[in-house]
């Protein structure tokens, strides 16, 4: 199925497919149709994220790192440190030219703002996705039943998700309430008065240049509900237990040393990072705020020659890593002889009692874990 009938470009097309031989893939085709009515809203879920792409001789685009930079420069270093690891692979199979381009390569990563190249053949692009969460009645979406959650609690950050290695490709098929989903997303656009400008300016720009689309795998965050609306409260996990395993390291480890808390207040945020580690929750009141795991759906534009890189409008605030390092040296940053204020000092002593008190606490989360696993 697509939108204008068979004769459109690949690019443009949604094929919506019933998919009786994949139970799981059915299961979660029911699941997404029912999120349709209990959370009918699709709000924007904050801003853009990125990631790097490779494009395959079979077609499409290979999603080759996490898809979590909140700016593309941060996509732009993972991909120079691609670039070097495949210098070391080529060197160690003694392929000393393709050593050689794949470490030029990398090098100009560190000195250019570049978002796609072209290497021994090969096209790497800066890929942009934007995020949305349903809304409902009750707040924003959960977790779905079949959304996969396998890690033991302490261990989210192992489970690295299914977006590396996710093929970019619209002509894929996919379920019913998937592809409903994906127009619904793609007729999106920033409406007037909610955005600058230049930012609503790209944004139906984008509708032109880049008209497909494919959703990724579903990531999820933590959202709080403070001042009549919901706000996330951290970076996007693979996983709902990612999701809780960095909340309840908030509770047990960022907050009692950034806020400074007292310690009636700190047995308290313990108490309630006992209870997600117990129950697995995934919606808890923190200081009067219901806080929720939420989840997030990401949509990349595609059009003719591919998956849409960064607009001229997303924040880009981060220099190559060689130009910030040049910029530090010359403000006089890595100079070891250089003596500090009263005020630098103070910073220093403070940083160095923040880090050991962080270490402290990580090291009590870490054995109050393996304790219960042993248990």
């Amino acid at each position: 199925m697509s939108e204008h009938g068979d004769q459109v470009p690949g690019y443009r097309m949604i094929r919506m497919e019933a998919l009786p031989d994949a139970p799981a893939a059915a299961l979660a085709d029911v699941e997404a149709w029912q999120a349709r009515k209990a959370y009918p809203n699709v709000l924007g879920g904050g801003g853009p994220v990125f990631g790097v792409a490779e494009e395959l001789e079979t077609g499409g685009w290979q999603i080759i790192s996490l898809f979590s930079s909140s700016y593309p420069q941060g996509s732009r270093d993972t991909l120079a440190m691609t670039f070097r690891e495949r210098a070391r692979d080529a060197g160690d199979a003694g392929d000393t030219a393709a050593q050689q381009e794949w470490q030029r390569n990398a090098e100009r990563l560190d000195w250019e703002a570049l978002n796609e190249l072209t290497v021994l053949g090969r096209r790497f692009r800066i890929v942009r996705g934007d995020q949305f969460i349903r809304m409902g009645p009750t707040g924003p979406e959960p977790p779905r039943p079949s959304d996969p959650d396998p890690a033991k609690v302490g261990h989210g950050h192992e489970y690295r998700g299914r977006t590396k290695g996710f093929v970019i490709d619209p002509f894929t098929p996919t379920g019913m309430s998937e592809g409903i989903l994906r127009m619904e997303l793609l007729s999106l656009v920033q409406a007037p008065g909610t955005a600058p400008s230049a930012v609503r300016k790209d944004s139906l720009r984008a509708v032109e240049t880049h008209p497909g689309g494919v959703l990724l795998p579903a990531e999820f965050t933590a959202a709080e509900f403070s001042d009549g609306h919901w706000a996330p409260r951290q970076m996007t996990n693979a996983s709902p237990q990612g999701s809780r395993d960095t909340l309840t390291t908030y509770l047990r480890v960022m907050a009692p040393v950034m806020e400074k808390l007292d310690d009636e207040t700190r047995a308290e945020y313990g108490r309630l990072a006992d209870r997600i580690d117990d129950e697995r929750c995934d919606e808890i009141v923190i200081d009067g705020c219901r806080t929720r795991i939420v989840r997030v759906e990401r949509l990349v534009r595609v059009g003719p020659d591919g998956p849409e890189s960064p607009r001229p409008s997303d924040p880009d605030p981060e220099l190559p890593t060689a130009v910030q390092e040049e910029q530090l040296r010359e403000e006089g940053v890595f100079d070891e002889y250089r003596v500090l204020n009263e005020e630098e000092t103070e910073q220093r002593r403070v940083a160095e009692e923040q880090a050991k008190e962080f270490l402290r606490l990580f090291e009590e989360q870490r054995r109050r874990r393996e304790a219960a696993e042993e248990a």
